[in-house]
């Protein structure tokens, strides 16, 4: 972790509707379980998605910099990933993940938590979203 990264940042970003990978790579048995080990919540299955604009893309960028919790893999066919602690909106507690997958858009950020973020907070897509990511 580079000491001049600030110790958290606020990033902005549009809900907006996913694939359905996340769901099937937080049900995985071995996710689960690293992630409470290690970020001390079992994630929701899912994430919420959140397409980032402008000085938000540059941001996140930050978030590569920060050490974060690993999350290996432990089945073939899984890659591995970066996690780093957050806060939603009205201080809800979770994570941002970070994949390290070729070609990952660089304009995507998705938000593991301990709950249902879409029905908890009542987002749709197109609602703007504000997270507090921890950096170090």
């Amino acid at each position: 972790m580079k000491s001049s990264l600030p110790s958290k940042i606020n990033i902005k970003g549009e809900v907006f509707s996913g694939s359905g990978d996340g769901t099937k790579y937080t049900s995985l048995p071995w996710v689960k379980k690293q992630m409470e080990d290690k970020l001390g919540f079992t994630p929701h299955p899912g994430t919420l998605n959140l397409r980032l604009s402008g000085e938000h893309v540059k941001l996140r960028k930050l978030l590569h910099e920060a050490e974060g919790v690993e999350i290996l893999p432990m089945e073939k066919g899984y890659c591995r990933g970066k996690c780093l602690r957050a806060y939603l909106m009205d201080g809800i507690a979770c994570a941002v993940v970070l994949l390290a997958v070729p070609g990952y858009p660089e304009d995507v950020l998705e938000v593991l938590a301990p709950i249902n973020l879409r029905e908890r907070l009542g987002l749709k897509d197109g609602d703007s979203v504000e997270i507090t990511v921890i950096l170090r």
